[in-house]
């Protein structure tokens, strides 16, 4: 079985512009947490006239910091990996000071409908987005020297994308994939079982190094994937096999299973058992009387 191990060995360089490879280069929001490890990653692709993805946060520093790295160089178009409030609101600020479209999926929507009694899980979406091109899979941005495809990879977010770098082995991972940790999949926000279905789907893909929304490259992707879709399977049979035990709810099953884990990260860890717990649901593999609810209960098919 693939061994998952992560990579935390990072240096932000905030408010610099590093190269990465030929054509491709990073710039850091400075918006460091629990979630965004030391802050978004904002790429540039091309020279001259560039394609910038994932602008951030709505961060004036954080744009005025880009704008003045590209002196002398022209922002042809803006790309969107997906509608989280640390990865595209900074797309508007952009697109005000340079005119370029903002390109993606789509506007910020849930993987499925919340009921009435659920609580909400996608404080972090930004319900104002719109892009001004909609992206469908397999969809070209072409500009000077650089080709990106669009690859649907639901999960994480119902309209994320990432961008696979033409001629190259590189794909921009957004938050589907990261080096430095696991991704949080928040239902109904995101959805486990689309999450996996995407993981199946980059690992068809040809690319062997993913550049992310949060940290460092991930160098060998398709062992890396294959760890994290390993690393699920197992969670999904510790979750089941504490349903067998007699736990119920979400919080005793994070308490058994995530005993190692510091209590701050609880309410992620939390939001990780809940996805799973809906996709074995929808699986017919448990059964959630009260409907799926992040405080509801859960219990053996």
């Amino acid at each position: 079985m693939p061994e998952l191990s992560f990579d935390r060995n990072f240096d932000p360089a905030y408010g610099a512009l590093v190269a990465l490879a030929p054509g491709v280069r990073r710039m850091t929001a400075p918006n460091p947490s629990p979630f965004t490890f030391h802050g978004t990653n904002t790429y540039v692709v091309g020279r001259g006239a560039v394609a910038v993805i994932d602008p951030g946060p709505d961060d004036e520093r954080h744009i005025a910091a880009l704008l003045a790295a590209l002196e002398g160089e022209r922002v042809a178009a803006i790309l969107v990996t997906h509608s989280h409030r640390d990865h595209s609101p900074g797309a508007r600020r952009l697109a005000a000071a340079t005119g370029a479209p903002v390109h993606a999926e789509g506007p910020h929507r849930a993987a499925r409908p919340a009921s009435a009694e659920e609580p909400a899980t996608d404080a972090g979406g930004d319900l104002a987005f719109r892009p001004d091109v909609r992206l469908a899979d397999g969809a070209l941005v072409e500009g000077e020297g650089y080709a990106l495809e669009a690859v649907a990879t639901p999960g994480h977010a119902a309209n994320h994308l990432a961008f696979a770098l033409a001629g190259t082995p590189l794909l921009f991972s957004g938050d589907h994939v990261m080096a430095w940790a696991t991704t949080v999949i928040a239902p109904p926000d995101g959805a486990m079982a689309d999450y996996m279905a995407s993981l199946d789907r980059l690992a068809a893909r040809p690319e062997t190094a993913y550049l992310p929304g949060h940290g460092g490259p991930v160098t060998d992707a398709p062992a890396f994937v294959r760890a994290l879709k390993a690393h699920r399977k197992i969670r999904e049979r510790a979750i089941l096999e504490r349903i067998r035990q007699g736990d119920r709810t979400v919080a005793a099953i994070v308490a058994a299973i995530y005993r190692d884990t510091p209590a701050a990260l609880h309410g992620a860890a939390g939001l990780s058992v809940f996805a799973h717990l809906e996709d074995l649901v929808g699986r017919g593999l448990i059964g959630a009387p009260e409907g799926l609810r992040l405080d509801g209960q859960f219990v053996p098919a």
